[in-house]
Parts: C-alpha cells; sequence; structure tokens
C-alpha cells in the first residue's frame, strides 16, 4: 500500500527496480524510429538548405518557429507546478510534480531544435553566444529580442535541470540504498553525490529549494513573455499588440497543464499509481486548465476588439482575414479546441472522467498548436501589397521534423519513468505526515525491507538507533540535548520542522550564497552590455542611444537568475558538505531505512568524555531499536 512511508519507497521505486517489459521495448523502438527520421531531416536540412521547408515570401517564419513556440509553452507547466504551487503551499502538486519537471526539460530540448536550425547555418550558432565573433570581429545585438530569446530559453532550461536534480537527490539516495547490484550503488552513488538525509542536509536543501521557486516564479512569466517580444515589438499588423506577454503566458501554462494530464493518465494506468496519482491530483489539474483556458478565450476577443476599435485599417483587415480568410479553417479549429471544447471542465462528472479529460487534453494542444500557427502565418501570408500575397503549405521535411520533435519528447520521458523515480518519493512522505500531524486518514509505518551490509570494525564515529515516528525522534533529539550529549545528527526520509531548533542549529546562511551570486550576475549582464554597446563595437539603430536602462532589464534578468539558481545549487553543496561518496554512518547495516520508513538519530563521538554504553542505553530508554556502535 502506499499510504505508508515504506509502501510509497516501494511503489515508486519498483518502477525503476524491475526487469524492463516487452511493452517498454516496443514503446520506445517506435519512438526511437522517429527519432531517426527527425536525425534524417535535420541531416538533409543541413546538406540542403531551409528551401526545403515550405517558407517562402512573405512567409518567413512558418512550422518552424510555431513548433518553437509550442513546444517553449509545453515546458511552462514543470516550473509552474514545482515553483508556484509549491510557494502556494498546494499539497497535490507532490504526485505531479516530477512528471511536469522531466516534461518541462524535454519539451525545451525538442523546441531548442527549431531556432537553432532556422538560422541557417547552425555550425555558425556558437555567434548567438555573448562572446565576440572571431571571423568577423563583431558583438550580438543585445537589444534585440531574438537575442533576449537565446538568454531566455538557455536560462530557463538550465534553471529547470538545476531545479530538477535537486529536488531528486533524496530519492536518488533511497534508490542507492535500496540497490542490490554493484553498479546500481555506484551509479545512484554518484547522482546521490553522498545523501544521507541528515537534519543538517534537509536545512539547506529546503532552503534552496525554497529559494529556487522563489527565483523561478518570475523565469517562467519571463520566458514566454519574451517569446511573445519576438512579435510584439515588430509593427507587423496581427503581431503589434501589448496583450502578447500575459496571453502568451496563459496560452503557455494552458497547454502545459494538458500535455501533463496527457501523459500521466497513460503512466498512472501502467505503472499502477492511482493511489498515488489519484482522480483528486486531475481534477485539480482540469480546472487549471479551465482557468487558463477562459484567461486565453478572452484574449482572443480582446484581440478583434482592440483590431476594430483601433480604427488601423491593417489591422482591421488581418483579423478579419484570419475569421474569413484562406486560413478560416485553422482559426475556428483553434476557437473550437481552446475555447469551446474545455467549456466541459465546468462539469466535475467531465473533470472526473479519465477518457473526457485524456481527449480533451489532446484536443487542447492540438488547439495550442494551431494558435502559434494562426498567429505566425495569417499575419504573413497577405502583405501590405496584394501582388506580395502568398500562401503556405507545409513540406514533407516540415511535417516529418515536426513528427520527429515528438518521438524525441516521447523516447527522453520513456527512459525517464524507465530509469529515474517518477514521483517525489520524499515530498509524498513528507505530505503524509503533515496529513497525520492534521488528523488525516491514519499513517501505518510499513516494514522496511532488510538490505544489509557489513559493518567494518575501527575507532567509534558514535551510536546510532532507529524511532518509528518523527514525533519519537524529536523528543529523543530534546531529551540528548538535556541530557548532555554534544554532536548529534539525525537521519530522516523526508524534512521534519522542527528538529534543526530541538538540535540547536543555526539557520542556514545560504541566502548569502544566493544573494552574492544574484549580484554578480547582474553587473556582469549590465556591464556586458553596456561595454559591447558603447565602447566594442557601438552600434546606432534607429537613432536610439548606445546604451539604455530600458532595453538591458530582459538580458539582465535572465543572467541573475541564472547566476543566483547556480549560487543557491553549489552553496546547498558546500554547506551540506557534499559530494562525500563515503560517510561512516554508511557502514551502519541499516541505513537504507533512513531513506525508507525509519527515522535515526546518531549521538556522534564527542570526544574523551564519550561514552558509548551510555549512548546506547539513552536510545533503549527511549524507545529506540536496532541500537548499534558504527565505525569511524
Amino acid at each position: 500500500m502506499a499510504d505508508t512511508w515504506a509502501g510509497v519507497t516501494r511503489t515508486v521505486s519498483e518502477i525503476v527496480e524491475r526487469r524492463t517489459t516487452r511493452a517498454w521495448y516496443v514503446a520506445i523502438s517506435i519512438t526511437g524510429s522517429f527519432v531517426l527520421v527527425l536525425g534524417a531531416m535535420l541531416g538533409y536540412l543541413f546538406f540542403t538548405g531551409i528551401g526545403v521547408w515550405g517558407n517562402n515570401s512573405p512567409v518567413g517564419w512558418a512550422w518552424d518557429i510555431t513548433n518553437f513556440v509550442f513546444w517553449i509553452g509545453i515546458g511552462h507547466a514543470g516550473t509552474l507546478i514545482s515553483a508556484i504551487l509549491f510557494l502556494l503551499r498546494q499539497r497535490w502538486r507532490t504526485s505531479i510534480n516530477r512528471f511536469a519537471e522531466a516534461m518541462t526539460l524535454f519539451a525545451v530540448a525538442c523546441a531548442g531544435i527549431y531556432p537553432l536550425v532556422h538560422v541557417g547555418r547552425p555550425w555558425r550558432a556558437y555567434w548567438l553566444l555573448p562572446a565576440p565573433n572571431a571571423s568577423l570581429d563583431l558583438w550580438q545585438n543585445f537589444r534585440s529580442p531574438l537575442l533576449w530569446d537565446v538568454f531566455a530559453v538557455s536560462t530557463y532550461g538550465t534553471v529547470s535541470l538545476l531545479f530538477w536534480y535537486v529536488g531528486m537527490i533524496p530519492d536518488l539516495a533511497t534508490l542507492r540504498d535500496r540497490a542490490v547490484s554493484r553498479a546500481r550503488r555506484i551509479v545512484f552513488g554518484l547522482l546521490s553525490l553522498g545523501w544521507r538525509g541528515s537534519a543538517r542536509h534537509w536545512k539547506h536543501y529546503e532552503m534552496a529549494y525554497l529559494i529556487l521557486a522563489g527565483i523561478s516564479t518570475p523565469l517562467v512569466v519571463s520566458v514566454h513573455t519574451i517569446v511573445s517580444f519576438d512579435f510584439a515589438v515588430s509593427i507587423i499588423p496581427g503581431w503589434h499588440t501589448t496583450i502578447f506577454p500575459p496571453y502568451f503566458v496563459a496560452g503557455a501554462v494552458f497547454s502545459g497543464f494538458a500535455m501533463v494530464v496527457t501523459l500521466i493518465v497513460v503512466a498512472r494506468k501502467v505503472f499502477n499509481l492511482e493511489h498515488l496519482v489519484t482522480i483528486g491530483h486531475l481534477d485539480n489539474m482540469c480546472k487549471v486548465m479551465l482557468a487558463t483556458g477562459s484567461i486565453v478565450g478572452y484574449a482572443y476577443a480582446v484581440e478583434f476588439f482592440t483590431a476594430f476599435f483601433s480604427g488601423n485599417p491593417y489591422e482591421r483587415f488581418v483579423f478579419l482575414n484570419r475569421a474569413t480568410g484562406p486560413y478560416a479553417w485553422a482559426v475556428w479549429t483553434m476557437f473550437t479546441c481552446n475555447v469551446f471544447a474545455p467549456q466541459l471542465f465546468w462539469f466535475k462528472r467531465f473533470r472526473r472522467s479519465i477518457p473526457v479529460m485524456f481527449a480533451l487534453s489532446i484536443v487542447i494542444n492540438i488547439g495550442m498548436w494551431f494558435e502559434r500557427f494562426v498567429i505566425i502565418v495569417t499575419s504573413l501570408h497577405r502583405d501590405f501589397l496584394p501582388s506580395s500575397w502568398g500562401y503556405f503549405r507545409p513540406t514533407f521535411v516540415d511535417i516529418l521534423t515536426f513528427a520527429g520533435s515528438f518521438g524525441l519528447f516521447l523516447t527522453l520521458f520513456l527512459l525517464f519513468v524507465r530509469f529515474l523515480p517518477m514521483i517525489a518519493m520524499s515530498e509524498v512522505k513528507g505530505q503524509l505526515a503533515v496529513g497525520q500531524a492534521l488528523g488525516l486518514p491514519t499513517l501505518q509505518v510499513g516494514q522496511a525491507s532488510s538490505l544489509p551490509t557489513g559493518l567494518q570494525a575501527g575507532p567509534s564515529h558514535g551510536v546510532i538507533g532507529e524511532f518509528e515516528t518523527p514525533k519519537a525522534l524529536l523528543n529523543a533529539v530534546r531529551a540528548a540535548r538535556a541530557k548532555g550529549f554534544a554532536k548529534l545528527d539525525a537521519l530522516t526520509p523526508f524534512p521534519i520542522h522542527g528538529i534543526d531548533q530541538a538540535m540547536g542549529a543555526s539557520r542556514s546562511r545560504l541566502g548569502f550564497f544566493v544573494a552574492a551570486m544574484g549580484i554578480i550576475g547582474c553587473a556582469a549582464a549590465l556591464l556586458l552590455q553596456w561595454w559591447t554597446g558603447v565602447k566594442s563595437y557601438p552600434l546606432v539603430i534607429g537613432g536610439k542611444p548606445l546604451f539604455a536602462f530600458e532595453f538591458s532589464i530582459p538580458i539582465t534578468f535572465e543572467l541573475t537568475v541564472l547566476a543566483a539558481s547556480f549560487g543557491a545549487v553549489l552553496g546547498m553543496l558546500a554547506l551540506n558538505g557534499l559530494p562525500r561518496l563515503y560517510h561512516p554512518v554508511f557502514n551502519y547495516r541499516r541505513i537504507h531505512a533512513a531513506s525508507d520508513d525509519r527515522f535515526l538519530l546518531v549521538i556522534e563521538n564527542s570526544g574523551a568524555s564519550f561514552r558509548s554504553g551510555e549512548a546506547r542505553e539513552f536510545l533503549e530508554s527511549m524507545g529506540a531499536t536496532n541500537v548499534e556502535l558504527v565505525p569511524e
């Protein structure tokens, strides 16, 4: 059962530990074949040029940028669930955040393909990096939204990777402790960086996670905002509008949640996770889709109203052409999928119907793809001069490249669910403990499996004992402090609030690391843009100043967030003394219990005054079991 701490560990870990099924091999063979198709189409593109796409004049942006914006939008749900819902203390996020975080990374990887190849010479893509071009001795134009995209997407991908990996460290340690083969123990041992779940670890870990959530929240808003600037800062009718930033962000969350529902409905059925990902979780996600879908529908209406109220004949024509022109079929498909279909979620029986929500999640993402297509193509295909009008039709290279990107996305997802914990075990266990404290359904302590390791002879590190509940551990810590034991450590499968104060630990200093790194990132971004624009490569664009704070905000923000995120992760590791691949407590034959369902207290050797017999008697008097001497 997964209503116990041990049950959560067993349910999630066994998915990774069991033998690979034939169905998984079949699935990854299918998705892998699409990856090969993607590679073939990109190779053909590299050797032939982007003329193999259906792009034409005047439709210079078409499926390539449509798919880029689509995949970036898909990746928004991960950070929203992990960061914003975490800050809002939404307990239901814990069963789905790992799915969404992984999906973010895979979607960003797919999105990055399109602008990379759209530049025409992808082997020169390094020219986009903030360094002078060695061949032409020129700098990038830091005032261009297209370059802002480079910083925004790369920062978002990097911070999402850090967030995903940091959140997974305790669960990787669980897999390490359960590993029965030497190879798995080594791999998961390296990935978990020597995590042992001590009170000190959890103190800095929680602070790092909170800081990452705090700085990722504006980041998730900024990314699609900057993507919208690719269009909004232009003077093309249909693009030049101030509603694009919030409109794009709401649409990204809308499509991202829909993709999470699509994947998680399948995964919970295949891996029997109905008790961890409940219908209540899916109901809440449908409510989010209903809310964001309503915002998107409102934005559609505002766009049409603004165009006709503005009195601008070109704006009026673009929107009238969208609704009645040659691409009207795409526009009305968009309205049907994104505005009309989600209205079913007003009804609880549809929000709790697996077939309905699965079908609607697919319909929504079809509609969101058409939204990006409509914005890009219908604004370009009829220029100011009727003689310049055209019609875009995708080629087989367009279609197969897009299909191949789905193959890449699903292949990465299959690898993730096969080899890594797809649900955040430590977070789910923590919420079970909170539920017990709040008087929610009774939590039973499961039996930890026995995976013994050999004791080693040598000097004593201390005495260790197990407790069955967090409350018993807290009582033992307070009693140990009162009795005069100076050096204590607690090893737990999830953070226990209040144990820091009980052990007399000081507050985490991680915030100073983050602030220092953030200031360095901000200063470096401003200096880079000022020096390149004013000193190294002054370039007058439309009579605008060589440097202004206003246009430097996007890149400055992104580099500040990037540096602060690295400060949070590296600072957390440094304060925790990680990576550390060996620690004396790993000699305890039941150390695996600390990452499963037991709460360990270590009375450490404090010097000549330490008496192991006295420590053992104390632990036993407090109700500890499996009390043992731990060698150094």
